[in-house]
């Protein structure tokens, strides 16, 4: 790497250093020292850079991405050992996967320079799979889930809450002002870029981007059809009233195996596209899942999806983000969901019946009582 490439480098660093907001997500302050190798992982858009960049402001730091044209035909390890020599104490490495040989080169770079610190991001968790080297015991790997309705309040600047688990209780009731802000929540409020305007434009660039640049990265031989036909399950997934695939007609109608299929559903999954919810006992490699949904909950507002669908997948993106447990029933008389394999939950609107189930879950409620659970209140689990 020559002098003039290692300076633009250095330039774009401060410039982003510079841009960090002034209020930070509170997942993102949450974090202490981090670990001297990290693999951060999480969606696009959900403020990986802002993590990493915040947690090595007062220390120095190269910040590169490696989709950057300027060291698209360097190697990660000559960036690395450049920027080392030049006493950065550490490197910030985000889009990882698009470095050649990249996992080969973190574990170069991490052997070789035991007193630097390295972390990397990436829009998969797939990355820590698709490696061709182990770089699980090296790299301490963190997940960043979609913005939470709490962190949204936060950021907005309106009251603040501490977390709670509303399945034990549930503190606060739900204000005007609350019952307003979780409208726009759910319609463009779970990514940190809200409040820049332009929402559901960026959400779908997003998803393109996130179709088109990052599956063919984790999908083995894919083609032009194949990358159709996920745009097609997209939007099968809009307009569909009961949230399921027909893997047999697809397989048909796009001359497509069942083993290709599942695989691309899976990276869909991977990358944030889409969220698979599968019955408990549910132990097959292959499977569309009980229920298929948007991983983002705003893309069926964008899309024209159903209300109905739209509440179930916003509830099982607030359950599942919180990194708790979620599973369809299969038996609609016994709820939509169980919570942490105990927990069984019926979702539906301000009248809906609780069932068989532990709780309902009801949209248009502001406040819980008994067995009954305001939707927005699972806004609340982090």
């Amino acid at each position: 790497m020559n002098e003039s490439t290692f300076a633009r480098l250095e330039a774009a660093m401060e410039r982003r250093r510079a841009a960090l907001p002034v209020t930070l997500r509170p997942f993102t302050e949450s974090y202490g020292e981090l670990p001297r190798a990290v693999i951060l992982t999480g969606a696009r858009g959900v403020g990986k850079s802002t993590f990493l960049l915040h947690h090595s402001r007062s220390r120095r730091f190269l910040y590169v991405s490696a989709d950057n044209p300027l060291i698209g035909e360097i190697p990660l390890y000559d960036v690395g050992e450049r920027a080392f020599v030049a006493g950065y104490e550490g490197i910030v490495v985000d889009e990882v996967h698009f470095a050649r040989d990249w996992s080969k080169h973190l574990k170069a770079l991490h052997d070789d320079f035991p007193d630097r610190v390295i972390w990397v991001s990436d829009s998969s968790s797939l990355v820590l799979r698709g490696g061709a080297a182990d770089l699980s015991r090296r790299f301490v790997p963190i997940t960043m889930p979609l913005l939470s309705f709490r962190e949204y309040l936060l950021l907005r600047g309106l009251t603040a809450h501490a977390p709670f688990d509303p399945f034990e209780s549930v503190p606060i009731t739900g204000t005007p002002e609350l019952l307003r802000a979780f409208r726009e929540y759910r319609r463009g409020g779970t990514r940190p870029f809200f409040g820049e305007g332009h929402f559901i434009e960026r959400l779908l660039a997003i998803v393109e981007k996130t179709l088109h640049s990052d599956v063919p990265f984790f999908v083995p031989r894919i083609t032009d059809g194949n990358i159709r036909l996920m745009n097609a399950i997209v939007g099968t997934l809009a307009k569909a009233s009961i949230p399921r695939l027909q893997v047999r007609s697809l397989c048909a109608d796009w001359s497509i195996g069942a083993d290709k299929l599942y695989q691309l559903l899976f990276v869909m999954e991977s990358v944030g596209v889409v969220r698979i919810v599968r019955k408990a006992r549910d132990t097959k490699a292959h499977t569309a899942g009980e229920k298929l949904f948007f991983g983002d909950p705003p893309l069926y507002h964008a899309l024209g999806g159903e209300p109905g669908t739209e509440r179930e997948a916003l509830t099982a993106a607030m359950i599942g983000e919180a990194g708790r447990t979620l599973f369809a029933t299969g038996d609609e008389r016994a709820g939509d969901f169980v919570v942490d394999g105990t927990i069984t939950i019926e979702i539906g609107g301000a009248k809906k019946p609780r069932k068989a189930a532990d709780f309902v879950v009801r949209d248009d409620t502001d406040v819980a009582s008994g067995t009954t659970l305001p939707l927005w209140s699972l806004g609340f689990l982090y």
